[in-house]
Formats: structure tokens, C-alpha cells, sequence
């Protein structure tokens, strides 16, 4: 992929740009079997373990979120990131995000000098709108939400709602989240939804998710929708009459793992995300899930013995599920466990700690192409 901003220096976010392709998948599938070597050894070597052929990605226009920093002036508002001065670089064409948000960033920005939204200094801490944060459903309908630092420019975006439908009618969800502190995240607690539609559908195959304001859903549409359907094929393998999805997100592995006969339960801290996947299983009519708001390592330290499920899928953030719950289920009664994993380095940490449960199967999906981040899934099984 070739990309004027990186080729100008202007942005470097995608480390791997001008790498051919084909050597960034088998990078990052060399690198994914050397740090799991250890836990290949263990589950009685290389030929124990079935490594399947890594998924790709399209190169190009594969990224279903933006969050561009707004930066510049009333006049001639940036969205994009901030350089190395605080002061706001323009990416409005960026090459990773999906046709749609390429199409709507530069609406965007014409919309927020029309609408007289103030951009947000950080070097003098001062005007009103951070951040815009732009995602595309697989149908093109898009969520749209504006970071505002307060509710002083609140009524002139509820004012302004009907222009930005009228240039951007695929704007089906379109929210102000208000982050009055002065650090280094991207949205605060308070979400107020100017819309009608709260939810964007987000449909992968035969399931239909629905994604609220602030919850988390995989950036890579193509690459997430073969991520569950291997999953699924792998639990439909040892076919459990019972199972867990913990950090279950908006209840991706939940939904497509569901069967007939099979009780599933799905836990996440997010309540918002909870909503969405009660959402979902209810309008997919289905039956014997569950799922509930709460930590995944309390879940389980909480459960009594006779309630434990056959398999356990997890989908744990950056740090991984830790010492506490991969002990849990080194020391239980779960016969399976499905990892997937978007940091190799404590997938591998995690494995070690759960030597009873043998790795059978593992597979290197590219969900981040042009930079050194991955998915990795695997299927564990107790001796």
C-alpha cells in the first residue's frame, strides 16, 4: 500500500507502510510461533500443534473506525492527529479507513467550520471539540459521535443535526460525548445521543450486532467476521453443552457460538455493551443465552463448582486475562478454552500458566495490516 501522508512524514501511525504485504503476514506469524514455542513444546511439540494458514486482509480501506483528533481553527478545521507541537495534521484522506469514512472525514470537516465548532487547542487548553470518531457498518451506515470538552456548543450541534444529515444521510447515529478533562484519552464517561437511533447494526454474516456509542467492536470487518466463524467451527468441534464468553465486547463470539441445546453466558464490565448484546440475541430470537455486566475474573472466582461451563472462549484486551484467571482455569474443571488474543507476547505469559490445558490449533489473523499488531486464536484443551 502506498500512502502520501507517510510518504511525506507527515504520519508514521502505520509502521509497516512500504513493506510488501506478504512479509508483514509472515512476520507476524514467525513472531506469534516463536513467543508460543514454549507452550508448542509443552503441548508435546510442533506436530501436536495445527498452525492453519494466517487470515489476511485487504491491504487498503480495511479499518471500520477513525478517531481523528480536530485540530487548526474554526476556519480551517484539521481531523487527523497532533504533531510533535500539539498542533493539529490534516489526514482527512487516510488510506487504512474504509470507503465510507473516507468519503464522510472530509464532509466532516466542512461540517465543523459551517457549524462554528470551536477545535480544541491541548497547547493552550483551550475551545470546545477534541475529537471526531467516525465508524462504518458493513451495510455503509455510519456513527458519527464529537467529543466536546463541555455542553457550551451542545445546543449549537443539536441546531446543526439536520444540515449534517442532509450532506452525510448515512450518519444513521450521531452523539455528543463530553470529556471536560485534560488527559490522554479519547472520550469521557457522558454520552448524549442526538439522534433517534441509538444503535448501529453491525451485521457479519448471519448475525446482526448492534454497537452503542461506547462500546468496543473489532476495527477490521472482514478479518473480525472470519475471527467468529473459526471460533465457532472449533467450539462446534467438541460440540459444549454449556459455555462462557468472558470480555465479551457487544457478544460477537456469544452470538455466532450460539446453538440449540447449547446454554451460553456472556460477561462484560461495559454495561453499554451488554445492552447491545441482549439487543441482539433478543431480535435474533435466541435462546439459552445470557449475558450479564461484570468483571470476568470475578465471574469466575464467584462461580461454584457444579456451575462451571465445558469451554470458555476469551477475548481479553492488550494485557491479557493475567495470573489470577489463567490460574482459575489451570485448577478448574473446563475441559476447553478459546484464546483470542491481540498481543501475542501475554497470550504466550497466559499459556504458561495453564500447562494442563494442551494447545491444539492456532491461527495468525491479520486485523491491524500496515502496522506490527495482530489477532491470534487458539483452541486449548485440558489433558
Amino acid at each position: 500500500m502506498q500512502c502520501d501522508y507517510f510518504d511525506r512524514g507527515v504520519c508514521r501511525s502505520c509502521t509497516l507502510m512500504g513493506q510488501p504485504y506478504a512479509e508483514q503476514v509472515l512476520d507476524k506469524e514467525l513472531r506469534t510461533r516463536e513467543l508460543l514455542h514454549d507452550a508448542v513444546e509443552a503441548s508435546g511439540g510442533p506436530g501436536s500443534v495445527e498452525w492453519l494458514p494466517a487470515i489476511t486482509s485487504p491491504e487498503a480501506a480495511y479499518r471500520n473506525k477513525a478517531k481523528m483528533v480536530v485540530g487548526g481553527t474554526v476556519q480551517q478545521p484539521t481531523v487527523g492527529i497532533l504533531d510533535h507541537r500539539q498542533r493539529g495534521v490534516d489526514l482527512r484522506h487516510c488510506g487504512i479507513c474504509t470507503p465510507g469514512i473516507q468519503q464522510a472525514l472530509p464532509v466532516l470537516a466542512d461540517f465543523i467550520g459551517d457549524a462554528g465548532l470551536i477545535p480544541y487547542d491541548v497547547a493552550a487548553r483551550r475551545g470546545e471539540l477534541k475529537y471526531v470518531l467516525v465508524t462504518e457498518s458493513p451495510d455503509g451506515e455510519l456513527m458519527v459521535r464529537f467529543v466536546l470538552r463541555s455542553e457550551g456548543q451542545l445546543p449549537r450541534l443539536r441546531q446543526q443535526l439536520g444540515a449534517l444529515q442532509r450532506v452525510l444521510p448515512n450518519a444513521v447515529v450521531v452523539t455528543a460525548n463530553l470529556l471536560p478533562e485534560h488527559k490522554a484519552v479519547t472520550e469521557g464517561e457522558r454520552e448524549v445521543v442526538l439522534t433517534d437511533q441509538e444503535t448501529l447494526s453491525m451485521r457479519l454474516g448471519d448475525v446482526t450486532m448492534h454497537l452503542r456509542p461506547q462500546s468496543f467492536f473489532q476495527t477490521n470487518t472482514t478479518v473480525a467476521t472470519q475471527l467468529y466463524a473459526q471460533a465457532s467451527t472449533w467450539i462446534d468441534e467438541v460440540s459444549p453443552a454449556s459455555m462462557w464468553d468472558l470480555y465479551c465486547g457487544v457478544g460477537g463470539f456469544t452470538l455466532h457460538a450460539a446453538r440449540p441445546g447449547r446454554s451460553v453466558t456472556g460477561i462484560e464490565t461495559s454495561r453499554e455493551a451488554i445492552r447491545s448484546a441482549k439487543q441482539s440475541a433478543r431480535e435474533a430470537g435466541l435462546e439459552g443465552v445470557r449475558f450479564a455486566a461484570d468483571d470476568a475474573t470475578e465471574h469466575a472466582l464467584r462461580s461454584r463448582p457444579e456451575a462451571l461451563p465445558e469451554l470458555v472462549v476469551v477475548n481479553p484486551p492488550r494485557r491479557g486475562i493475567g495470573e489470577t484467571l489463567s490460574t482459575w482455569l489451570e485448577e478448574s474443571d473446563v475441559q476447553h478454552v478459546v484464546y483470542s488474543s491481540c498481543n501475542p507476547v501475554t497470550l504466550a505469559k497466559d499459556l504458561a500458566r495453564m500447562p494442563s490445558l494442551r494447545l491444539r490449533r492456532a491461527r495468525v489473523l491479520d486485523m491491524f495490516p500496515q502496522t506490527g499488531h495482530l489477532e491470534a486464536v487458539t483452541l486449548l484443551s485440558r489433558r
